[in-house]
């Protein structure tokens, strides 16, 4: 049996297809598609019609290639770039009518909860009681558990393209006072769910999402060429050290620092401030770089579950559509 995800981010979209033999996805294709949908749309705006073409067609490709993969039609779900867009259901009717993939949007304490779930299959449980950072384009996803899905969980408005767009816009790179504000805003709406963790007090700490991965190898830790079983580790000094390097660049000069990437230079700063600053709030010193994360969490997720729980919340997404929608005014998809 082969299952597919599709997972609309800030930046690209990603297509995951994987064999689900024996209670274990192993991924056998994986593709993207870089829409930056972070930098089309401004924060608290809607998504422009522009974006919305783009979005349609990416998923589209993405189901074509998912079927000729032999997987049925995919778990297709947009994260906070679309969540938090006031035109949120035109697009999500959107990207149905067009292409017939069920596409929703998850609330991010669900995010948070797939995220703890697919890290904490990859960690094992002799990681004991495990802590979770994901620093995604929209929002920070914090959670903490000792089983298999977390005790706690907190989705917070910290993503790393979203307070670049806040905090950085038009000056680059970013003066002292911006670089102070954005601290600022940090620790203060970090400050009750890093309380949570400093009290649990965690055994194992894990971050996910391709701005730690980022910042790990701008850190020292080892490309992702040699593989996803080599251990790889962030130290929160090492962090703070990589933040003041950082800050004194603009995004040009970060493109050209190991590990950051061009697309993501504008926004690493600002994630890196969130890492460092979830690091000293809650007390962790070393963070554990997982390579699973929501994708795998909600493959895992569909294969111990069952398909119920999918249908249950793409259900709600269509419940939750006002009753008399503006049709969105876009052209058809090419013949």
């Amino acid at each position: 049996m082969r299952i597919s995800v599709v997972d609309v981010g800030s930046n690209t979209v990603r297509l995951v297809v994987a064999d689900a033999e024996g209670g274990v996805p192993l991924p056998v294709h994986t593709a993207k598609w870089r829409l930056r949908l972070s930098d089309q749309v401004r924060p608290g705006g809607p998504i422009p019609e522009e974006a919305v073409e783009q979005l349609v067609d990416a998923v589209a490709d993405a189901s074509r290639t998912a079927t000729r993969w032999g997987a049925a039609g995919p778990l297709a779900f947009a994260t906070a770039v679309v969540r938090s867009a006031p035109n949120r259901q035109e697009v999500l009717r959107a990207v149905r009518t067009r292409t017939g993939v069920g596409l929703c949007t998850l609330p991010g304490e669900v995010e948070a909860e797939l995220t703890f779930l697919g890290a904490r299959r990859w960690m094992g449980w002799r990681s004991g009681p495990l802590a979770l950072l994901d620093i995604g384009g929209g929002s920070l996803e914090v959670a903490f558990g000792r089983g298999r899905l977390p005790d706690f969980v907190a989705s917070l408005p910290l993503g790393a393209g979203r307070l670049a767009h806040e905090f950085f816009e038009g000056q680059d790179p970013p003066s002292p006072e911006q670089m102070r504000a954005l601290r600022r805003r940090v620790r203060h709406q970090l400050r009750d769910a890093a309380a949570r963790i400093r009290w649990e007090g965690p055994r194992t700490a894990v971050a996910t999402s391709r701005t730690f991965q980022q910042l790990g190898r701008l850190c020292g830790a080892p490309p992702g060429r040699y593989g996803p079983f080599v251990d790889r580790r962030l130290h929160r000094e090492d962090l703070r050290l990589a933040v003041g390097r950082l800050a004194v660049l603009p995004a040009a000069g970060r493109a050209l620092l190991p590990g950051i990437s061009a697309p993501r230079a504008a926004q690493s700063l600002a994630g890196a401030v969130v890492g460092h600053t979830a690091m000293k709030l809650t007390g962790i010193r070393t963070l554990t770089l997982c390579p699973w994360a929501i994708r795998e969490g909600v493959l895992l997720r569909h294969i111990e579950d069952g398909a119920s729980w999918w249908a249950e919340i793409t259900r709600r997404n269509v419940e939750d559509a006002p009753p008399d929608p503006v049709p969105l005014r876009i052209a058809s998809s090419p013949t």
